[in-house]
């Protein structure tokens, strides 16, 4: 190959209600919807943007059991300069704290659970 292409990798995220999550990550980290699809049966697919980072979310507004026991397998990072208001305004938002922002391990880190169980860890690394 004589030129190298752009590649990206995002997450995706199955969740239980599309609609709500949506309404969940624009609330709880400042997401900015950059796609978005409504299905006529109810269901959603967006591609949200932290900052610059983004990610997708797809689910029906009656899906149930997607993110049980598998969402543990996934763990998102935000690397974001000011962890610690990010943080306060997920729980705000309606995250559970799984571990609060705290310096460990070479990073200024917490982890909460969003809504759909899945993981998010937001920190920085510290610098010496």
């Amino acid at each position: 190959m004589d030129k190298l292409s752009r590649v990206s990798i995002e997450p995706w995220l199955t969740v239980s209600n599309g609609k709500v999550a949506l309404e969940f990550y624009t609330a709880a980290f400042g997401a900015i919807t950059a796609y978005k699809m409504e299905t006529p049966d109810g269901g959603l697919v967006a591609q949200l943007i932290v900052q610059g980072a983004g990610f997708w979310i797809s689910g029906g507004a009656d899906d149930v059991g997607s993110e049980t026991n598998k969402a543990e397998s996934i763990r998102m990072i935000i690397t974001i300069d000011d962890p610690d208001t990010l943080f306060n305004v997920a729980i705000k938002a309606g995250a559970r704290e799984v571990f609060a922002v705290a310096e460990e391990y070479g990073w200024r880190l917490g982890r909460l659970e969003d809504p759909f169980g899945h993981h998010w860890e937001i920190g920085h690394p510290l610098t010496h």
